[in-house]
């Protein structure tokens, strides 16, 4: 048999990537990546408003011809390649990433009398302008006594769809006006390349209809007309009535133009997108049982879990979407608002010259810190420094460092945020259980997660779970390539496909009991100020917190 296969194009923060993925194997054979033009690295921003994030929709469009072409070219060079035996494409984007269109789906930011309008924009994720919004929309909906907080951790984010659109009827009503509809990224460039861009008709993603716009069938889709119009009367015009798929589903085939332009036969097969994180999960291996975190600056962690079990509405859980992740399985969404970054924040900010402030300084440190023990520094910290989205969803938290002394250490404090970060993670998984929803291992993907055996041994350690490795290092991508290999009919499942294209390294890291021990007492220690700080109902005392820390170093330092 021939060979076959898929291409996954991955819209990051700061560029896009496209893939070329043998169906059979997994094999990834070519990619390239398209750093985008617009603004500072791909980010148009604001110098008065420091919560503004926005892009250039025709970035996407450029870098979809660019980063597949060059791609498709670089794969002709592989045995067994042709640009005929491609027989699907999946498209991942960051998200919630809207964008404003005409009634013929343009994005109105590509018009000239909008180019330099930052309103008329895609909206990026981290666009914090809209945090008033989030506010006010979350409050309607408690006192509206309306179900749909309980399906995204009962609190509407600043970075959400619904949000963004209100806050552009408030300060750019030129916008608001010319705007027949909002598309996401990942719905919008999977309508362009298949020329089906009509709002009213494209495809929608479930996943960034569910987790982002409050949208399920149990309410009939997207809030009501009712709940929009108390709002704002212009966001009932913004509501649409196409139902939300999973992306198993096509969007359409490729047109003859951008066929032409990649190099590429026309009429393949294009998935419906969704977004990175969630692709990423599928591309790691996703499935019942068993949690992806996508770790970087921040994490992600995207767990799917059967529906035909019964699922309780999860307190604090990002989303909880039919479908968003696996098809035929919930998609449960959690994850950590600062990882990496809090690593970087303490080497950029903190670390003693000795060590620099570099990418060295992080190397230097992990190995001072991996001789450490668990509990050796009698230290705790709290991983808030960029807020907590999961299980709080409360973005006013900050970090806390707790048991310093005269004699604490940098390489001491550096292991003492690598554990806060793990504790978060073990935080997530805890509610997760609490509900019915197990968590028997954990696959990782990201930097972090293939160069640093400190934080893994960590986490495995901490979370008293065995961490796996994703085989490949473009796992969003890979699971673009995944839903293109299904909607191209190689596949009839995501499950089979990810049989054959999906994997994890050899390395595992499993936890050492003792360890796991020290670390469980740890928690305890953890949970008492995650709970009294951020909580409202804490009705314990924190006058043992030191003491406590100071008994678990002594018992470990006796042990030596």
């Amino acid at each position: 048999m021939a060979d076959q296969f898929a291409i996954g194009v991955d819209y990051g923060t700061n560029s896009v990537r496209a893939l070329v993925v043998n169906v059979a194997t997994g094999e990834e054979i070519a990619t390239h990546v398209f750093e985008y033009p617009s603004g500072e690295a791909g980010i148009l921003l604001d110098a008065r408003d420091p919560n503004l994030a926005r892009q250039n929709p025709a970035d996407y469009i450029q870098g979809f011809l660019v980063s597949v072409k060059s791609a498709v070219a670089d794969a002709a060079s592989v045995p067994g390649f042709s640009a005929d035996a491609v027989v699907g494409i999946g498209v991942d984007t960051t998200g919630s990433t809207p964008i404003p269109v005409n009634a013929d789906g343009v994005a109105l930011g590509t018009l000239p009398e909008f180019k330099d309008n930052l309103a008329a924009g895609a909206w990026l994720w981290k666009d914090h302008t809209s945090h008033a919004e989030a506010m006010e929309i979350t409050e309607l909906a408690r006192q509206r006594g309306e179900p749909y907080l309980a399906k995204c951790g009962g609190t509407y984010s600043s970075e959400w769809y619904w949000s963004k659109m209100l806050h552009c009827v408030r300060t750019a009503p030129e916008v608001a006006a010319a705007t027949a509809s909002w598309v996401e990224c990942a719905d919008y460039v999977p309508a362009y390349i298949t020329g089906n861009t009509d709002p009213k008709t494209l495809a929608r993603s479930i996943c960034a209809a569910g987790h982002k716009a409050m949208y399920n069938e149990a309410w009939g889709g997207l809030p009501s007309e009712d709940f929009l119009k108390a709002l704002d009367p212009k966001l009932v015009e913004w509501r649409y009535t196409t139902k939300a798929v999973a992306s198993n589903h096509k969007a359409g085939d490729l047109t003859d133009e951008v066929a032409q332009q990649v190099g590429l036969p026309a009429g393949i097969p294009v998935s419906v997108g969704a977004f990175d994180a969630h692709m990423g999960a599928v591309g790691a291996g996703a499935q019942d049982g068993v949690l992806v975190k996508i770790m970087g600056t921040s994490t992600c962690d995207c767990l799917p879990s059967p529906m035909d079990r019964e699922m309780a509405d999860i307190p604090g859980m990002c989303g909880i979407v039919p479908e968003s992740i696996v098809p035929g399985m919930y998609g449960l969404e959690a994850g950590q608002s600062a990882v990496g970054d809090i690593f970087n924040w303490f080497v950029k900010h903190l670390s003693p010259a000795a060590y620099g402030n570099d990418g060295a300084a992080h190397e230097k440190l992990t190995s001072e810190a991996s001789k450490l023990k668990p509990g050796e520094s009698g230290l705790v910290a709290l991983d808030w420094n960029n807020g907590n989205r999961t299980i709080l969803v409360d973005p006013l938290l900050t970090g806390l460092l707790v048991g310093q002394t005269l004699h604490t250490t940098a390489p001491e404090i550096y292991r003492a945020l690598v554990e806060a970060t793990a504790f978060g993670a073990l935080t997530i998984i805890l509610r997760a259980e609490e509900y019915g929803v197990k968590v028997e291992q954990v696959v990782n993907c990201g930097g972090i997660a293939e160069k640093n055996a400190m934080v893994m041994q960590i986490y495995a350690d901490v979370c008293n779970r065995p961490m796996k490795i994703s085989r490949s290092a473009q796992t969003c991508a890979l699971g673009a390539a995944v839903f293109g290999s299904v909607t191209g009919g190689v596949y009839g499942t995501v499950e089979e496909a990810q049989a054959k294209m999906t994997g994890v390294k050899a390395t595992v890291y499993t936890p050492i009991p003792e360890n796991a021990a020290v670390y469980a007492d740890l928690y305890k220690v953890y949970r008492t100020l995650h709970d009294a700080f951020g909580t409202t109902d804490f009705s314990g005392s924190l006058s043992g917190v030191m003491k406590d820390l100071i008994r678990i170093r002594n018992e470990v330092r006796k042990g030596e």
